[in-house]
């Protein structure tokens, strides 16, 4: 055997050993979150699925790669890492909106929650929401909100139940992949807690006169220190909603909110918790990371 063919059976070898050791290393993994999920069986009020969570451990894998491994493909592998582990301690299925015109939806989703994982297509928000509340999906898949729509999904979710789904995560988290050109974001819905995840956006919901205006909202929050990244209204039959993004992860019972409802008065009739999501890795996170290819130095 030749020195060249001797030194690529020895690299061979090593590759298998480090497969294994990843292997056993997994297996060793998919024992701890057993236990975990025991754990959270016993305790009777933690969720399974926790979106949070699942945005730091991304986050903190993606910085210590350094870009030696690429960051897109590393949130890749550790999607279907995650997905399998949620599937793991219990039921979990995902229903996602997919109009024939925007089939992107689904590929965002499939991304995120797994390539096994059981997901149902339906083509009509109205389902998606359905689905999610009745319990047949543990998520649901949506668009991401527009300014200016006639009927936004997101109204006909407003409820003050503590049940209720709200708003848990946006895709693409990670690089968007080969996912169909629809280019657009999507918002997931689901039930749990509201978590920190270090880099968060909160999302909240009025009713509220017809009359007041965004900049009153805008300026009401920002004397309190709430930075709105996002506000939509749409007016309807019973009156005005509002969605409000805010930067930051803020508390429904930060006594800001509190002060803003009293700032607004009777023009204020409810204020409503919507959710939030961990905000999504930057291209910077993506690719800015990764080091450059090293060239040949020219004589």
């Amino acid at each position: 055997m030749s020195e060249s063919q001797s030194d690529l059976e020895h690299f061979r070898r090593r590759i298998d050993e480090i497969d294994d050791r990843l292997l056993d290393l997994l297996i060793e993994r998919v024992d701890i979150v057993s236990r975990v999920g025991a754990h959270k069986r016993n305790a009777g009020s933690v969720a399974a699925h926790q979106p949070a969570r699942e945005a730091e451990i991304i986050r903190r894998l993606t910085e210590r790669g350094q870009g030696a491994f690429p960051p897109a493909t590393l949130v890749r592998m550790w999607r279907e890492l995650l997905a399998a582990t949620v599937r793991q301690q219990g039921s979990f299925a995902v229903a996602v909106y997919v109009p024939p015109d925007m089939p992107g939806f689904w590929d965002l989703a499939r991304d995120h929650y797994g390539s096994q994982t059981p997901m149902q297509a339906y083509g009509s928000t109205a389902q998606v929401i359905g689905a999610v509340t009745d319990g047949q999906a543990a998520v649901g898949v949506l668009p991401m909100p527009q300014e200016g729509e006639a009927d936004p999904w997101w109204r006909h979710m407003l409820s003050t139940k503590e049940d209720a789904p709200h708003v848990i995560a946006r895709l693409p988290f990670g690089a968007r992949g080969n996912a169909r050109a629809d280019g657009a974001d999507a918002l997931a819905i689901g039930r749990g807690t509201p978590q920190r995840s270090g880099n968060d956006r909160t999302l909240l919901a009025t009713e509220n006169a017809e009359g007041i205006s965004r900049g009153r909202i805008v300026s009401a929050l920002s004397e309190l220190g709430l930075s709105c990244s996002f506000l939509a209204s749409c007016e309807h039959a019973d009156g005005t909603n509002s969605l409000i993004e805010l930067d930051g992860f803020v508390s429904f019972t930060d006594s800001r909110l509190g002060t803003f409802r009293s700032r607004l008065g009777p023009a204020l009739s409810r204020l409503l918790p919507f959710g939030g999501y961990a905000v999504p890795l930057s291209a910077a996170d993506l690719n800015g990371a990764e080091q450059p290819v090293a060239r040949p130095t020219e004589n």
